[in-house]
């Protein structure tokens, strides 16, 4: 019942000026985003690729229109992949990227502009020795996206693609991208879409996360497990284990500051585990989803905003 109010939540600049000012808020922000500049981002990718973890880094930013910031956004990727690289960690940190983040919405010419922008970082990460995936946003741009995706693969076959369970188009893409050589990261997804294009309950939901993993698992691409859901994991490994999967030929993926504890648990039963770290000034629609998913993080807000403590 929460889910879609804090969701709407997400698009107030006033939530957002008091949620940042606020001691206990910003804690929370914290144990969720590791920090605004390049060093916060590097800083916490040392400490879990030490831990034995993979890392996927997101430069927060979304539904830019203006076109400075779009190229402000491929710089700072630029000089995270540059860092990366110097640092060593290119070979277990890779970046994720929203396409609107760097030029999709800058209306009729917004294709083009993210397409050569997303070259632009799929080159620095090739150079760095790492990858790119494409972030996948609301289903008002999944058509682009997966565009911008097909031309990013014939010059940079690996770049990964992310689909969201929830959409009902989602198996049929499953099963368009589980070729040779395609990264796929499923979620279930954390935007706030309609009936119409998407399930709305939870239990139809799970189902429809466990047949997309079937048509990945099944397939030859190498899937990207994003679940922190108990019940997916244990479903995913023995979904792994049926169709002969062995680890290495596909991953599971969570959220920086979701249940590191089980992470690591993973990682030392030998499966790859790739923890995604979000950075940046524009954290607050990230933060927003992210209570979304988890409402009962709501009491920490409220008692922030009464006290002011």
């Amino acid at each position: 019942m929460l889910r879609q109010p804090i969701l709407l939540l997400s698009r107030s600049q006033g939530v957002k000026k008091l949620v940042s000012t606020m001691p206990v808020s910003s804690g929370i922000i914290t144990s969720y985003v590791p920090g605004e500049g390049t060093a916060d981002a590097v800083r916490a990718t040392s400490t879990l690729v030490g831990d034995g973890l993979r890392v996927t880094l997101d430069y927060l930013g979304e539904d830019t229109t203006d076109v400075a910031q779009a190229e402000a956004t491929v710089a700072a990727y630029k000089e995270l992949l540059a860092e990366l690289s110097a640092r060593g960690h290119a070979s277990h940190a890779e970046v994720s990227v929203k396409l609107s983040a760097i030029g999709q919405s800058l209306g009729a010419n917004g294709h083009k502009v993210a397409l050569e922008n997303a070259r632009d970082i799929c080159r620095a990460a090739r150079n760095a020795g790492t990858t790119v995936t494409l972030d996948m946003e609301d289903h008002t741009t999944t058509d682009s996206t997966l565009s911008i995706l097909r031309e990013l693969r014939k010059d940079f076959p690996e770049t990964g693609a992310v689909l969201q369970a929830m959409l009902h188009r989602t198996e049929a893409d499953c099963r368009a991208l589980a070729y040779e050589g395609s990264r796929v990261r499923l979620c279930k997804g954390a935007y706030m879409e309609p009936e119409d294009v998407a399930f709305q309950d939870k239990l139809e939901i799970d189902k429809a996360y466990v047949r997309c993993l079937k048509v990945l698992l099944g397939g030859q691409g190498y899937p990207m497990i994003a679940t922190h859901d108990p019940r997916m994991i244990q479903i995913a490994s023995s979904l792994a284990s049926r169709f002969g999967r062995r680890p290495g030929t596909y991953e599971f993926q969570m959220l920086y500051g979701i249940r590191p504890e089980e992470q690591k648990r993973l990682a030392a039963a030998g499966e790859t585990m790739r923890v995604y770290i979000p950075y940046g000034t524009e954290w607050y629609g990230y933060l927003m989803r992210r209570l979304a998913e988890k409402p009962q993080n709501l009491a920490f807000f409220a008692r922030s905003l009464v006290s002011k403590k």
